[in-house]
C-alpha cells in the first residue's frame, strides 16, 4: 500500500511486517476518504476484502459487488449449487450477514454430502461453521447452538429461551459476521473494517478482534475509527492520525505512528478523550513488558505508558485533580523496586498501586504463572515450579549481599533527601546537620539488618519474600524458566504468558487472578 501525500509533501512508508493499521481521527477529518485513497493503491496479488457493520446488518444484495466480497462469494455458491433454484437476486437474504450465514450453512451441507459420498467412516473435519460457532460461544459462553432444518437455533443457558438466528441481538449478529467473513477472505488479503467498534459492547471488543486477527494471521487489518477505546485494544498496530484533508488537492494532514506507540496527549484531546478509567504505567509502548502485560491484566482500563515512575506518580496526581472536568478516575502502577513499607503505603494512599514483587519481570516469576504456563505446555507444573524456585533461591543466595547493599543505598538516599529537605539559617547549620547524618542513619546497621532479613528468606525457603525484594532483570533467563515450562528460552516464555492472557481461557483467568492479587 502506498500512502497519499501529506501536506508537507512527504510520503511515509509502512513497515512490511505491520499486520494491523488503525486510521483514527475526529468526525469529519477525512478518515474514510483517507482509507479509500490508501486501499486504491493495493495492487498485484493482494486483494481487498472489506467488512462493514452497517452493510452487514442493512446492506441489500449488490449484483455489482467487488470480486472479493461476501455477495460475490454468495452469488458464485448459488450458481454452482444444485440445491438452489432461482436467480440470485430473487432468493438472496436481505442482509449481508444473513447471506454470509447462508454461505456457511451451504458449505456445511456440501461438506456433509461429500463426506457421505466418499464412503469414509472417520470423523468429519471441523468446517468453517464449526469454527465460527465455537468462537461465538467463547464470546457468549451462556449460549448453546443447535442445527435444525438448515438453520441455527440459539438457546440461552440462563433463561432457556430458544431463538432463531434473526432474533439475535445486533452485537451477536455482528460477531457471527466478523468470524465468518474472516474465514472467507482470500489469502494474504487486506481487510479494511469501517467502525469496528460499532454495535459491540465495550467488554467484548478486544476479545472479538483478537480472535478475528488470530483466525487470519496472513491478512492485514485496516481499521477506520474515531474510538480511542478500540484503538487502545490494538496494542501491536501502527496508527495513522488523520487531522484533515484537502479534497481538491488530494492532500491529507496526517501522522503515521510506529507499531506499539502510545497515542499522544494532543491526540487524546483532539479526538474524544478517554471513556474509561485511565491506568498510568511505567515503560514505553514499543519495548517494555509493562505496556504489553498490563492491558491484558486490566482490560477495563485505558492504559497509558509514561516511561518513568516519577511521570506515573505526577500524571496520576494531575489527572485526578481534574476529575471535575473529565469525570474519570485514574490510578497508577509503579515497580516496588527497593521502596520501604512507608514509601509503599504513601503511594497507595495516592492511588498508585505497588505490586508485591520488586519489578515487572518478577510478576512473570510468580508461582501461579509458572505453573499455568507449564500446564498449558503439558509439563508437570509442580516439578516445573520447584525447579524454577530452586534456581531463583540459589541466585538470590549468591546475590544476597549485593542486594542488601543496594537496598541500603536506596534507604540512605531517601532518608538524606528527607532530612535535608528543611530550612537552615546558614550554610554552617546545614553542614552541622549533614555531619551528624552518617551517625544518625548508621548505614552499617541498616545493611546488616537487610542481610539478616534476606538470610531468613533463604533459610525459610520464602520464595514470595524473595520476589518482593530481589531486583534482578536477568532472573528470567538465569532461572531457565523458559525451558523448564516447555517454551524454549525466556523470550518465548514471556510471549507464552501474553498469548495465554489473550486467549480468554481458564488458564488466562488463572494468571490474571494471580497477577491482580499482587497489585493493591
Amino acid at each position: 500500500m502506498i500512502f497519499p501525500p501529506k501536506n508537507s509533501g512527504s510520503v511515509p512508508e509502512l513497515a512490511p511486517d505491520v499486520r494491523q493499521l488503525i486510521i483514527i481521527g475526529a468526525n469529519g477529518a477525512g478518515k474514510s476518504r483517507f482509507t479509500a485513497r490508501l486501499l486504491s493503491s493495493v495492487t498485484g496479488r493482494q486483494r481487498v476484502f472489506a467488512l462493514s457493520p452497517l452493510r452487514a446488518l442493512f446492506g441489500a444484495y449488490r449484483p455489482d459487488a467487488p470480486e472479493w466480497s461476501i455477495d460475490a462469494l454468495y452469488a458464485e455458491a448459488v450458481r454452482r449449487s444444485p440445491l438452489t433454484v432461482g436467480e440470485v437476486e430473487t432468493i438472496a437474504p436481505p442482509t449481508e450477514a444473513e447471506r454470509l450465514l447462508s454461505l456457511l450453512l451451504q458449505d456445511e451441507m456440501v461438506n456433509l454430502l461429500a463426506h457421505k459420498l466418499s464412503g469414509r467412516r472417520d470423523d468429519l473435519m471441523p468446517t468453517k461453521l464449526d469454527r465460527v460457532l465455537d468462537l461465538w460461544c467463547e464470546i457468549f459462553p451462556e449460549n448453546d447452538i443447535l442445527r435444525h432444518n438448515g438453520s441455527l437455533i440459539f438457546t440461552s443457558g440462563s433463561a432457556g429461551e430458544s431463538r432463531g438466528q434473526n432474533r439475535l441481538s445486533t452485537g451477536e449478529k455482528l460477531v457471527l459476521y466478523y468470524f465468518g467473513a474472516a474465514l472467507y477472505a482470500p489469502q494474504n488479503a487486506v481487510i479494511p473494517v469501517d467502525s469496528p467498534e460499532m454495535f459491540l459492547h465495550p467488554s467484548t471488543i478486544r476479545s472479538v478482534w483478537d480472535r478475528v486477527e488470530a483466525l487470519r494471521p496472513d491478512c492485514m487489518f485496516v481499521y477506520t475509527t474515531h474510538d480511542l477505546d478500540f484503538a487502545a485494544t490494538r496494542t501491536s498496530a501502527a496508527t495513522v492520525w488523520v487531522r484533515g484533508c484537502s479534497v481538491e488537492a488530494d492532500i491529507f494532514d496526517y501522522d503515521l505512528l510506529p507499531p506499539d506507540s502510545q497515542l499522544s496527549e494532543e491526540m487524546y484531546l483532539a479526538i474524544l478523550g478517554a471513556r474509561r478509567p485511565v491506568l498510568f504505567i511505567e515503560g514505553d509502548g514499543s519495548r517494555s513488558i509493562d505496556a504489553k502485560l498490563y492491558p491484558l491484566i486490566f482490560p477495563e482500563y485505558t492504559i497509558k505508558a509514561l516511561g518513568s515512575c516519577d511521570r506515573v506518580i505526577e500524571s496520576t496526581r494531575v489527572f485526578n485533580s481534574l476529575g471535575a472536568f473529565h469525570h474519570l478516575d485514574s490510578i497508577g502502577i509503579v515497580d516496588r523496586d527497593r521502596r520501604s513499607a512507608q514509601e509503599v503505603g504513601y503511594l497507595r494512599r495516592k492511588k498508585i498501586m505497588v505490586p508485591e514483587v520488586a519489578e515487572i519481570e518478577n510478576m512473570l516469576m510468580v508461582e501461579e504463572v509458572i505453573r499455568t504456563v507449564a500446564s498449558v505446555n503439558g509439563r508437570d507444573e509442580h516439578k516445573a515450579f520447584n525447579k524454577v524456585k530452586n534456581s531463583v533461591m540459589n541466585l538470590f543466595k549468591a546475590d544476597s549481599k549485593s542486594q542488601a547493599l543496594q537496598h541500603t543505598r536506596h534507604y540512605v538516599k531517601r532518608t538524606i533527601e528527607h532530612r535535608i529537605d528543611g530550612r537552615f539559617a546558614s550554610i554552617s547549620k546545614l553542614e552541622e546537620h549533614m555531619a551528624d547524618l552518617v551517625h544518625e542513619i548508621n548505614p552499617r546497621a541498616i545493611y546488616e539488618q537487610f542481610c539478616r532479613d534476606f538470610h531468613s528468606y533463604i533459610r525459610e525457603d520464602d520464595y514470595e519474600s524473595v520476589l518482593r525484594v530481589y531486583n534482578q532483570k536477568s532472573m528470567l533467563s538465569q532461572s531457565n524458566v523458559g525451558a523448564v515450562t516447555g517454551c524454549g528460552d525466556h523470550r518465548a516464555y514471556i510471549a507464552a504468558v501474553l498469548n495465554i492472557l489473550k486467549s480468554q481461557t481458564p488458564a488466562a483467568n488463572r494468571i490474571r487472578r494471580a497477577l491482580r492479587a499482587l497489585l493493591r
